[in-house]
């Protein structure tokens, strides 16, 4: 079969759905990517997959333009004549399934998280609810990542022909093992994320102050992209000592197998937090929000702790809590983390989704 993939960028892609492609690669299908240029192409290239370059304004909210996307997908449908479509993110979901339908051709899109715009009331949130529901009539299956975003489209009278509620992306526990767990002669905290407010990132800064002043063996740690209006806030706590920066990190094990927890005060809108179930497969400890694609990460009490979101107090106090155990506690919770993803997020329960939408 002629499989097409629809992106907005070709990380994503790799991180979450290489093993699925490859598969697919191996079982003879022919399989064709669309997404902006970026340095993963070849290795998509390298395993078999045909690329095509088209350009995506990921949070650009010009209409006419992305309203061009329309013309560039049925003009690329019409080229490769796929079987079926598979996509993933707002706008390729979108504008790929109206023309997926102008070209009666079966459209398969994963619902990788609301974002800002669709959960927040006001104008683009009653556009993009427009949108869905106009370009999803004759989608053949959506796949959402959480209960909550499913809801969302039952909320909104968003009609879908056939739904299911997958793991997130899930977790490739063979990349993601579990590593030794580190002394306590520092208890080490990680942030990891995109430095933005919606993160929790200020709740984290501001629970790393406080607990620094009354432990000293602890230290707190952030990985990731900076937003621009973090950039001057955040070097001030790595100035002070607060918190040690590592930018963006391409080898998570190195972070992970010196971290005894992590920590993330999400009240963003995710699909489900690919962060947190990477540091659970690696037997870490989490500590997050009873946010939608978080929660669902951590048995809490067992592999970590939820806690309410916006609320730091609760943060601090779930942080000591870590800090208060001794090394085998911790190791246990970490254990029971590394349970939980094998149990319930093996990226195989997703491939296997997918293979079966395909027959």
């Amino acid at each position: 079969m002629r499989i097409l993939f629809l992106a907005n960028n070709d990380v994503g892609l790799y991180n979450f759905r290489y093993e699925l492609i490859e598969r697919l690669i191996n079982q003879n299908h022919q399989v064709y990517i669309s997404c902006p240029n970026g340095s993963r192409i070849a290795d998509f290239i390298r395993i078999g997959a045909s690329y095509n370059e088209i350009h995506i304004q990921r949070h650009g909210t010009n209409p006419f333009r992305d309203f061009k996307l329309i013309k560039q997908y049925k003009s690329l449908i019409k080229s490769i004549k796929p079987n079926i479509i598979f996509s993933y993110t707002i706008k390729p979901n979108i504008y790929g399934a109206i023309a997926a339908r102008r070209c009666s051709v079966p459209f398969v899109a994963n619902i990788t998280g609301l974002g800002s715009a669709v959960e927040t009331k006001g104008l683009k949130q009653k556009i993009c609810i427009f949108l869905y529901k106009y370009a999803f009539k004759s989608v053949r299956k959506v796949f959402f990542q959480n209960e909550a975003n499913k809801l969302f489209f039952v909320d909104h009278k968003i009609k879908v022909l056939n739904s299911d509620v997958l793991p997130g992306s899930g977790v490739n526990l063979t990349k993601y093992r579990p590593l030794n767990y580190p002394s306590d002669e520092i208890i080490r905290f990680a942030f990891v994320g995109r430095v933005t407010k919606e993160k929790g990132i200020d709740y984290y800064l501001e629970s790393a102050n406080e607990i620094r002043k009354k432990y000293k063996n602890v230290e707190f740690h952030v990985c990731g992209f900076i937003e621009k209006e973090y950039c001057g806030p955040l070097k001030e706590y790595i100035d002070s000592g607060a918190v040690i920066y590592h930018g963006m990190v391409n080898n998570m094990e190195s972070i992970y197998s010196i971290t005894h927890c992590v920590v993330l005060p999400s009240y963003y809108p995710e699909g489900m937090s690919n962060v947190l179930l990477e540091a659970a497969a690696c037997a870490r400890p989490i500590i997050t929000t009873d946010r939608p694609g978080c929660k669902e990460t951590v048995d809490d009490g067992l592999s970590g702790f939820i806690i309410p979101i916006k609320n730091q107090d609760s943060l601090t106090r779930a942080i000591e809590k870590v800090i208060l155990m001794n090394n085998d506690e911790r190791t246990n919770m970490g254990n029971c983390g590394r349970h939980k993803m094998e149990k319930e997020f093996d990226r195989q329960i997703i491939i296997n989704k997918y293979l079966e939408e395909l027959k």
